[in-house]
């Protein structure tokens, strides 16, 4: 097998597999929170404290996917290109 098939047999796999990831599970963690929906803080003695509320996730804990919202874009488009009247 040459190296240009096996790297062109790996991109397929990984796109296949991320394009199936996203159609089974849209949303996935918020990075900046890790899922949580806020962050976290301690108080003086150290113990963790509830802290402000996810700006980026708007305390969800969960953000769509990037294929996701590729995917949710393109049949936006593709559903206001084909309309009938």
């Amino acid at each position: 097998m040459t190296p240009i098939l096996a790297a062109i047999t790996r991109l397929l796999i990984v796109t296949l597999g991320y394009g199936g990831l996203c159609a089974a599970s849209p949303f996935g963690d918020c990075r900046k929170c890790r899922g949580m929906g806020h962050a976290m803080k301690t108080d003086r003695k150290g113990r963790l404290k509830r802290g402000k509320d996810c700006r980026r996730c708007h305390a969800t804990g969960k953000r769509i996917r990037a294929g996701r919202w590729l995917y949710n874009r393109w049949a936006r488009i593709y559903r206001a290109g084909t309309d009938t009247p």
